[in-house]
């Protein structure tokens, strides 16, 4: 087990080019079932999730190459319906085979899903969606297992928006019989990205990227190829990484508009973002000011950029509220953060970081993927040396973060533990 070993203090400058979206690529994936042949998709991250779900599907018969940053995959000879625990286990977005196999198979065998550590994230609404699409569904001995005998278009209405169960509609309702409707859907630019891989594919999905979506079912769906979208999430976290050690960093390959809402902290934190077409530029100062947030659904401040953004308005000048509204209990990375200097209260599900005049290098223990972001981003400006253990959870999200901070100046490596 390798951990991670940052000597803070540096000023990050130059270029570093953003990759594929870890959170657009894995239903991608789960979406070539809903076709015989063989689909081609580039601009593909090397990530520990990627290389799951190319076990996943290879697992149920799919053949699956993966090189140069493309994935082929060919399912000719998916045989199974079965995503077992050994692979779930590992990873929440495996239950986005549910709804390809029910709708090209008729049926599914999926362990309930395993991810990071933090807060419940229950499938109901998967479950449901698919039992509103005409779908029979029992839980038995940790695996959901599905019949369909043909899946039929519905009106679906979420209470909240959902990323997961989005998807997973979308997918299942390609092949559905008649009109699906998608009421309260998630509006994330990866829901998108899925729609447009679909009606590549020959489906008929429209309103992604709005909070009504409509999937008008098909007969059959043909093998096609995309390139999956810049990585928002990484984009962001090397916002923070520029603007936390006061630096002069351009992101290229990324959609600045996928970024507004992290943008506009930013700029009223007195950090300087210039947008252009497919780039931005981030310039830190030493003296920031603190702005407080709360997460939401796109088009609102990003979860996955709560654990990121508290390190940043650690050494804020004031007091930074950050309100957690999407998951419960995603405060891991806190005693963390404390470790190194942090001022940071929690009450319920609100985080006061407080300012501190400085961190101080310190060995801590990364808790899931967006909680070793922020340690390493700590890492970057405290004094001394940062070591992070349990770094295998980075791996998940971010392909070579090291090389690519060691790039634009940044004193870290990753070494044995």
């Amino acid at each position: 087990m390798d951990k991670i070993v940052v000597r803070g203090g540096l000023k990050l400058k130059g270029r570093v080019r953003v990759g594929g979206a870890k959170n657009a690529v894995l239903p991608v994936m789960t979406a070539c079932l809903l076709a015989r042949g063989e689909s081609v998709i580039e601009n593909v991250p090397r990530l520990a999730d990627v290389s799951t779900m190319k076990s996943v599907l290879e697992r149920l018969g799919a053949r699956v190459t993966f090189e140069d940053h493309t994935l082929s995959i060919d399912t000719s000879g998916v045989d199974s319906n079965e995503a077992p625990y050994d692979l779930v286990k590992t990873m929440r977005a495996s239950i986005y085979v549910l709804g390809p196999l029910l709708a090209s198979q008729g049926g599914a065998k999926v362990s309930l899903p395993g991810g990071c550590a933090w807060g419940p994230r229950p499938v109901d609404l998967h479950i449901r969606s698919m039992q509103e699409l005409g779908a029979k569904i029992d839980i038995d001995h940790g695996y959901i297992i599905g019949h369909a005998a043909g899946l039929r278009g519905s009106t679906i209405r979420y209470s909240m928006p959902s990323v997961g169960a989005t998807g997973n509609t979308m997918m299942a309702a390609g092949l559905a019989s008649g009109k699906t409707v998608i009421m309260n859907a998630a509006r994330e630019p990866e829901i998108t990205a899925l729609a447009d891989f679909i009606n590549l594919m020959g489906g008929k999905v429209s309103g992604a990227g709005t909070e009504t979506i409509e999937i008008e079912g098909v007969r059959r769906l043909s093998p096609a190829k995309v390139r999956i979208i810049p990585d928002r999430i990484e984009t962001g976290t090397f916002m923070a990484a520029g603007a936390i050690t006061a630096g002069n960093v351009v992101i290229d390959d990324c959609v600045p508009e996928h970024v507004e809402s992290l943008s506009r902290r930013f700029a009223q934190s007195g950090i300087k973002v210039e947008a252009r077409k497919n780039q931005l530029r981030v310039r830190g100062k030493r003296r920031i000011d603190s702005v407080d947030v709360v997460t939401s659904p796109y088009p609102g401040f990003p979860t996955d950029m709560q654990a990121q953004y508290m390190a940043l308005m650690s050494i804020a000048r004031g007091t930074c509220v950050i309100s957690e509204t999407v998951f419960k209990d995603r405060f891991t990375h806190v005693p963390e953060l404390r470790r190194l200097g942090a001022n940071i209260k929690i009450e319920g599900n609100t985080a006061h970081v407080g300012y501190v005049r400085g961190l101080s290098g310190a060995p801590v223990m990364a808790t899931d993927l967006r909680a070793s972001a922020a340690l390493i981003l700590a890492g970057l400006v405290a004094e001394g040396e940062t070591h992070i253990s349990r770094v295998y959870h980075i791996d998940r999200g971010y392909e070579a973060i090291e090389r690519k901070l060691r790039d634009l100046g940044a004193d870290i490596e990753r070494v044995p533990e």
